[in-house]
């Protein structure tokens, strides 16, 4: 029934400012002409896909990972130019994994861990 419609991630903020600025120049992310219709709403833009930050007193109460971008084998390139714009990636300890600078490395994939402003958890996925 909805396999054929694309899907919009949501993360809720505190602070939209601080995830604005987040969002917008850490990331890169365009921000789309949400116009006066929701003011505690940024959109924004990635690939085909959407991604909404929206305002709430429950933001970053999510311990699981809220958002996941594939950027195939330009993983490390991704999670460099994103630590040169501020970025601070988590560091775990993963059964079959181990830690390359900033990515963790398995048999099968590739993921690096950051967060936003409000401690949401993204992640960067790669081969």
């Amino acid at each position: 029934m909805l396999s054929h419609v694309d899907a919009i991630a949501t993360v809720a903020t505190r602070d939209l400012a601080k995830a604005k600025e987040f969002y917008s120049n850490v990331l890169g992310l365009e921000e789309e002409d949400g116009g006066d219709d929701c003011p505690d709403v940024l959109s924004y833009r990635s690939g085909k896909s959407r991604i909404f930050v929206y305002k709430s007193d429950f933001a970053g109460t999510n311990q699981a990972t809220a958002i996941n971008w594939d950027v195939g084998v330009e993983i490390k390139t991704v999670v460099d130019g994103l630590k040169a714009k501020g970025a601070v990636f988590e560091r775990y300890q993963m059964e079959g994994m181990r830690l390359e600078d900033d990515i963790h490395v398995g048999q099968q994939m590739k993921v690096a861990w950051l967060k936003d402003p409000d401690g949401n958890i993204l992640s960067i996925i790669g081969k």
